[in-house]
């Protein structure tokens, strides 16, 4: 499913082991602010610091982090890992990496509580409608329906033991634009961490992952942005420690045809761009699950989607839903918590 984003997830700390003692006292610390575009979009890194060497060095190692995980996880670079896993559909278990073995588990395991609506298998169809945006002409409906035939998550399987992944039906292809960025913000994070910084955000397009607030705030405040205008004054906003929060939606990233439009979300089961105008915001436990499931709950929209995000333990969902007679919202319980004036 190709990607998204307007503004906006909370990822609470846990399992991640022990970490240094945060460098210095809140009131010695400084704000340093980097920024460099990894994944096909500009990676910001906002974080607290004694110093500007300190700080330096330690943005430096998340972006390192991060330019390392593009290389595992891109469909766009012929050489990387996602891709000669791809290269291997229909044959033999694919020895992977630690990183790739993680977010492909995540993937399923949020293609799974979505009923397929976020399925990592979406590639082909993905695909077609890349050169749809293009040519400004909606896909061949026997290419269509040849590519639907290559989705199904089902099809992908994971040994965790032995590490390795198999494809199980040759021509599959992997996509995972709808999860990579927050997997890869979380990981510049954790980076950040283990180097001391505990005061930090780390940003990418619509996939924020936060750490403990800025010295002296009781959060970080993060906009949501309006359906009608990305650039527009927020339309919401969060206060989040020690999380993430993402939006999808088809705000920036759409295509007329024929009078027509057609979001950059695909459904995975129909192969065809989303129609309805939303965007859907997403708190949840880390930064991989709220990108994936903010994709996911795109496709589903809020009838189906929200009752699946009152039953996970900490999240929480805002639809915004555009029509004739203007935006309504809908709202899971628990997100009136993260807001913030």
């Amino acid at each position: 499913m190709l990607k998204h984003h307007c503004l906006a997830v909370v990822f609470l700390l846990a399992g991640l082991g022990s970490f240094p003692e945060p460098l210095g006292d809140g009131d010695k610390l400084q704000r340093y602010e980097y920024q460099q575009v990894h994944m096909g979009t500009q990676f910001r890194i906002v974080l607290y610091a004694p110093d500007e060497a300190t700080a330096k060095k330690a943005a430096d190692a998340a972006f390192a982090r991060i330019a390392e995980l593009d290389g595992i996880m891109s469909d766009y670079k012929p050489a990387s890992e996602l891709m000669q896993l791809c290269k291997q559909a229909g044959g033999e278990a694919f020895p992977a990496s630690d990183d790739l073995l993680k977010v492909l588990t995540r993937s399923l395991e949020i293609s799974r509580l979505t009923e397929g609506a976020s399925d990592v298998t979406v590639g082909p169809v993905v695909r077609l409608w890349r050169r749809a945006r293009r040519t400004m002409k909606l896909p061949d409906a026997d290419e269509l329906a040849q590519a639907r035939k290559l989705v199904g998550f089902e099809q992908v399987q994971i040994d965790a033991k032995n590490k390795t992944v198999t494809l199980k039906t040759k021509g599959m292809l992997l996509d995972l634009g709808g999860i990579a960025k927050g997997y890869a913000a979380q990981a510049a994070l954790e980076v950040l961490r283990r180097r001391g910084i505990r005061h930090a955000l780390v940003a990418a397009s619509g996939d924020i992952v936060v750490g403990d607030a800025p010295p002296g705030a009781k959060g970080w405040r993060i906009g949501i942005a309006p359906l009608s205008n990305p650039n527009a004054k927020p339309s919401h906003y969060l206060s989040l420690t020690n999380a993430a929060v993402s939006t999808s939606g088809d705000t920036e990233q759409y295509v007329e045809i024929d009078g027509k439009r057609y979001s950059h979300i695909v459904d995975p089961k129909t192969g065809l761009g989303l129609t309805t105008r939303m965007s859907v915001t997403v708190v949840m436990t880390d930064g991989s699950s709220a990108d994936g499931m903010a994709t996911g709950l795109c496709v589903l929209g809020p009838t189906r989607g929200l009752p699946i995000i009152e039953r996970i333990d900490g999240a929480a969902a805002l639809y915004l839903i555009g029509s004739d007679k203007g935006v309504t919202e809908q709202a899971s319980k628990r997100f009136a918590k993260f807001q913030s004036d």
